[in-house]
């Protein structure tokens, strides 16, 4: 979801922060859900918001990313 949608290609992960609140077994559905917060102007950096919540509305992971956004010529 990262590297190809939001922000888009070219991004890597420079910090991340999550938190892993409750186990995703085999036969799960899963649901990523990525929220733009924080947006750099000097540098292509962003700071996202992530939650994985279980088909059942429990929250699997939850937490932070900061990522640099190459651009791809």
């Amino acid at each position: 979801m990262v590297a190809e949608q939001l922000p888009g290609p070219g991004t890597v992960f420079l910090n991340v922060n999550w938190n892993f609140t409750a186990p995703v077994r085999p036969g799960d559905t899963i649901t990523g859900r990525v929220e733009v917060i924080d947006v750099r102007s000097d540098k292509p950096i962003t700071t996202l918001r992530t939650t994985v919540t279980r088909d059942d509305g429990t929250v699997a992971l939850e937490g932070t990313a900061v990522c640099y956004t190459m651009a791809i010529h």
